[in-house]
């Protein structure tokens, strides 16, 4: 395989990771303008996994039922496999217990990155931790205070963020490769 190729090639999976970033923007705006419907797709994605993993959790327990344990295995292939159902047959509930989940999670995660910040309050930069768990703690407050009336705008908001922030940092990224690349050249 020649230089110019190889060239070729790298150029070319750039260009079309490119393109994926900016449809990956594109998806996180869409998220933001219409939160409800990303909000229930990402409750039926997550409905359609535990539905999967209760069927690998019932498979393994079947499978390794000469071994013990295999009670176990099939109870929880069940919990994932009805929870998953649920979620699906109910996505409006399974996004309110998403959105509190997602509630307890900034609250859990606040009090670590104050506790990290306190552990580090000598180090230069521990302030940052103590601005993160400080917005981690606002958005947990916002969420409880205000739950269950914004499951519907709370996940498919943060998911329509989240996309925009990760599409835009593979495309500098991807930028930076580009120019590269062509000084190389």
């Amino acid at each position: 395989m020649s230089d110019e190729s190889i060239a070729t090639m790298e150029k070319h999976s750039i260009a079309w990771s490119i393109v994926l970033s900016i449809l990956i923007i594109v998806a996180g705006i869409l998220a933001i303008v219409v939160p409800p419907a990303a909000g229930i797709a990402a409750t039926i994605l997550i409905g359609c996994l535990l539905v999967f993993c209760g069927a690998v959790h019932l498979a393994f327990g079947w499978l390794t039922r000469k071994v013990g344990g295999w009670v176990w295995g099939l109870l929880l292939g069940l919990a994932y496999l009805l929870a998953g159902i649920y979620m699906l047959m109910h996505p409006g509930v399974g996004l309110a217990a998403l959105t509190l989940v997602l509630g307890v999670y900034l609250f859990v995660q606040a009090i670590l990155e104050f506790m990290l910040a306190w552990q580090l309050r000598g180090l230069g930069g521990s302030g940052w931790l103590v601005f993160s768990g400080i917005v981690m703690l606002v958005l947990a407050v916002a969420i409880w205070m205000t739950w269950p009336s914004n499951s519907q705008y709370v996940i498919g908001t943060l998911l329509g963020v989240s996309l925009i922030f990760s599409g835009a940092s593979r495309l500098a990224v991807l930028l930076a490769a580009r120019r590269a690349l062509s000084q190389l050249a």
